[in-house]
């Protein structure tokens, strides 16, 4: 699926939310150390693969997520990208955090 956002997303970022949207795992998890990346939803932290998996499983890609970015914005060593957010599990207003020290090969 291609990104036909109205706005202009840093290409690491649009490769993610294409790969969420795709609703592809494979690709969703690469984004993420297999033992210490980090998803934190609202204050409970999912670490490493396994645990990321689960969580995506129930609410994120199992639940036939799709998110639409609205704007981004760059402070410091973080991006935010605000997003609509559409799945089974959640719909609605939604933000996601990203750190420059992250990095996508």
């Amino acid at each position: 699926m291609s990104n036909s956002n109205p706005i202009n997303l840093p290409k690491a970022l649009e490769d993610f939310v294409n790969a969420v949207n795709d609703g592809d795992d494979k690709r969703f998890l690469s984004f993420f150390d297999k033992e210490e990346g980090v998803i934190n939803d609202w204050g409970r932290k999912f670490v490493g693969h396994e645990s990321i998996q689960t969580w995506s499983d129930k609410e994120f890609i199992g639940a036939k997520g799709k998110m639409t970015p609205t704007r981004v914005e760059k402070n410091g060593d973080e991006y935010r990208v605000f997003a609509d957010w559409k799945s089974n599990f959640y719909s609605g207003a939604s933000f996601v955090y990203f750190h420059d020290r992250w990095r996508h090969n």
